[in-house]
């Protein structure tokens, strides 16, 4: 199952962005022209309070100076997991073009007023679901969920303003460092890390 990366030209200091948020935002454009499925889809990694780690695949829903913003159900495991032991890790795995981003740092909640003006935004469906899923809780059957959403179609006529459930919300991972990664030859990849130090950012190259 081994694959060797072609050559592709590599990732020297030179070619870096001065700050970690241009340079995703030009990897993050690549990945968009290059038609890759969902390129804002990234595994989220987040451990409880005895140190137990968990993963799964979530959508990026915003980016700024201040991190990687995220929403989902609070009382889900990400959710618990992230606030009561509030560090995570993210991973963009751009496989088709032999890249990947992976970042490290804190969680904080995002503002609700943030919450409000993005939940505002999703499909009807979407709002329902949010309040009909006991999201990472353990049910007896698809009949219960169904059931549910049923109810929510009804609370809420279609043109409701639905407004998000108190338990749900957005997360923003805030950076302390942010690795480029590209494929080479002979495993020989390439890994450019912005790192932030008393305030400062710095870049870092990694041995593969």
């Amino acid at each position: 199952m081994r694959r060797e990366y072609l050559a592709s030209g590599g990732l020297d200091e030179a070619d870096l962005a001065p700050d970690w948020l241009t340079q995703f935002g030009r990897w993050l454009a690549d990945a968009v022209t290059a038609g890759l499925p969902e390129p804002n889809a990234m595994v989220l990694a987040t451990a409880d309070e005895k140190g137990r780690p968990s993963a799964r695949t979530v959508l990026l829903k915003a980016y700024d100076a201040r991190g990687f913003t995220l929403y989902t159900n609070y009382d889900s495991r990400k959710g618990r997991e992230a606030l009561s032991n509030p560090y995570a890790s993210l991973v963009f795995p751009w496989f088709a073009i032999h890249r990947q981003v992976v970042v490290c740092g804190s969680v904080e909640r995002v503002d609700r007023a943030d919450t409000e003006a993005y939940f505002a935004l999703r499909p009807r469906g979407a709002r329902l679901g949010a309040w009909a899923s006991p999201q990472s809780q353990v049910i007896e059957s698809r009949q219960v969920l169904d059931d549910a959403w049923a109810e929510m179609d009804q609370r809420w006529p279609d043109d409701a303003d639905i407004p998000p459930p108190d338990r749900w919300g957005g997360l923003r991972v805030v950076p302390e460092t942010v690795e480029f990664w590209q494929g080479r030859q002979g495993r020989l990849h390439d890994r450019l890390r912005y790192r932030c130090t008393d305030g400062t950012w710095v870049v870092e190259r990694l041995a593969p």
